[in-house]
């Protein structure tokens, strides 16, 4: 089972996106045969089944095993990962065409988060070694000095990029994301 299946294709998340389903595959966590999620859910075994057969069919399970019962082969199945993503792209941008791809748009900043979840999904799991970092804070900044605090922050990532961005070593990705929180003082 992976950690992370990144969604794609509407045929996926047509398949997922049915609360039915969902509890089906959280059921799934495990490796069960239909007869047994129905029990679990307390619906019928052919409900189930048809549930189960469209979230395979979308690559959402897996078959993991087959056994006899009472002369009839069941099949055991088990989701395919312990999470599931669903790309920004299957919606898209409603309202018109894209704004400018400015640094400083929330756009941008979309967009940016997007690349993010795919690469984080591309990732291969089984590797021994995923060197990685994430890093989060709150930053609190008075408005007339929030020019300032940007142009401190392109500084300082440009200074990284001038100091690590040669073309030998492993290849990382760095994005930083910085955005207004909703005051949570009151």
């Amino acid at each position: 089972m992976r950690d992370i299946l990144y969604l794609e294709t509407v045929e996926q998340a047509e398949a997922l996106l049915k609360p039915q389903r969902i509890e089906v595959l959280r059921q799934l966590a495990e490796p069960r045969s239909c007869g047994e999620v129905a029990d679990r859910l307390a619906q019928t075994q052919q409900r189930v089944y048809y549930h189960v057969k469209r979230l395979a069919d979308a690559g959402l399970v897996h078959q993991v095993a087959q056994r006899r019962v009472r002369g009839i082969n069941e099949g055991v199945y088990q989701a395919a990962a312990r999470s599931y993503w669903m790309s920004p792209r299957l919606v898209g941008r409603i309202g018109g065409p894209r704004r400018a791809r400015d640094e400083m748009s929330l756009g941008h900043l979309l967009d940016l988060m997007e690349e993010v979840q795919a690469d984080v999904a591309a990732l291969d799991r089984s590797a021994p070694e995923l060197p990685s970092i994430g890093v989060s804070g709150d930053i609190r900044v008075r408005p007339e000095r929030r020019q300032e605090f940007l142009d401190d922050l392109r500084r300082t990532l440009q200074d990284l990029f001038t100091r690590y961005g040669g073309a030998e070593g492993d290849a990382f990705k760095l994005a930083v994301a910085c955005y207004p929180k909703e005051d949570d003082r009151e």
